[in-house]
């Protein structure tokens, strides 16, 4: 897997572009790696509706729970399905709006520093084999082409929106995903 540092571009992603994104502050470094989830309608997987969101096309008549968030204009840089597919949204150069009202180590804003990924599940449904597989291969692209994503600067939502975000969630297997890690690092 490889990231283009010019155009922000992940290949072999599938590319959606989403407009919920602008301009990262000027010299901002990219320093950190936000870990999401997310399942539309709630606790469903496969279908139209998580592209539809980050695309602003979400129709609110398709579900009793869209007509609460058909109006939300959020993305990630990336989503990876159940299944392992990509699926690129935001250029990694860009800011992605994906975190909220955040704050890490003192520093508010995380949507400024940070790259955020999108895991389809849900706090308590365990993730696939495929999406640690392509989770680690994204994350030692990533890491690549923006060093300053060390592992401690790896988080969850949760770690930086506590109290408001549970994501990834208790399902998410931390030790795997980091385990992984450090098997790429060593074949770089």
């Amino acid at each position: 897997m490889h990231v283009d540092p010019h155009t922000g571009l992940i290949q072999g992603a599938r590319q959606n572009p989403s407009p919920n994104c602008d301009a990262r502050p000027e010299g901002t470094l990219i320093d950190m790696l936000v870990i999401h989830n997310i399942s539309l309608p709630p606790g469903q997987f496969g279908g139209p509706w998580i592209d539809a969101l980050f695309t602003n096309t979400l129709d609110p008549g398709a579900h009793p729970f869209f007509s609460e968030i058909f109006e939300l204009r959020v993305s990630s840089h990336a989503l990876i399905r159940r299944d392992g597919a990509l699926i690129q949204y935001v250029p990694l150069h860009k800011r992605a709006w994906h975190a909220g009202k955040s704050c890490f180590q003192g520093r508010e804003r995380c949507n400024d520093f940070s790259i955020g990924i999108e895991l389809e599940g849900a706090d308590e449904t365990p993730y696939t084999d495929a999406q640690y597989r392509r989770l680690a291969r994204l994350t030692a692209a990533l890491r690549t082409v923006y060093p300053a994503i060390t592992a401690d600067r790896i988080v969850g939502h949760s770690d930086i929106a506590p109290g408001r975000k549970t994501d990834p969630g208790p399902a998410f297997d931390w030790a795997r995903y980091l385990g992984a890690l450090e098997e790429h690092r060593s074949c770089v």
